[in-house]
Order: C-alpha cells, then structure tokens, then sequence
C-alpha cells in the first residue's frame, strides 16, 4: 500500500524514507499542498513494476548468479575489467 506523506516529512525524514523503501519495498507518494508531486520506491520495485528487464538482461543475470559473479564487488570488478584490457594489449587485440 502506497502511504502519502507531506514534503516537509519528506524533507526532514528523507533517509528514514530510502531506508524503508528499499528494505520493505514501501512506496510513499509526496504531496505538496494537498497534490501529488512524486513518488519514492525502492530500485528493485521500481524495475518490478515500471521497467522489467528485457529477457536477454535476465539471462545474463541467471548465468552470473550461477557463477557466482553476482557477489563481486566493484573494486573487483574493476579488477577484472583492467586484467582483461590487459590482456588483450599483450595479444594485440582491441
């Protein structure tokens, strides 16, 4: 269920409001003045409800999960990434 809060609750709780949308998949609706202005939900209801990924994105997905890429972090991510222009420098490619 969507709960409507005031901007100046907004304002003043905003983290208490993130925190809660994403952890609880909680969606507020802001109003200000009595009208509607915008909404806050979490990323992942977001992408839910308003954007599904393509299915080619969900199976690359599904294949990183069943490697285990999933749980990289960025800094080994980014780790990755610089190996592999690496190599590729070293074997002439591009």
């Amino acid at each position: 269920m969507t709960k409507i809060v005031s901007a100046l609750t907004a304002r003043t709780q905003f983290g208490q409001l993130m925190r809660r949308a994403k952890q609880k998949d909680e969606r507020f609706v802001v109003d200000r003045r009595g009208e509607p202005q915008v909404v806050i939900m979490s990323i992942n209801d977001f992408i839910k409800t308003i954007a599904p990924p393509p299915e080619w994105l969900k199976a690359i997905w599904a294949e990183s999960k069943r490697k285990g890429t999933d749980k990289l972090t960025m800094r080994q991510i980014n780790a990755e990434i610089k190996a592999t222009r690496k190599q590729h420098a070293r074997s002439g490619r591009s």
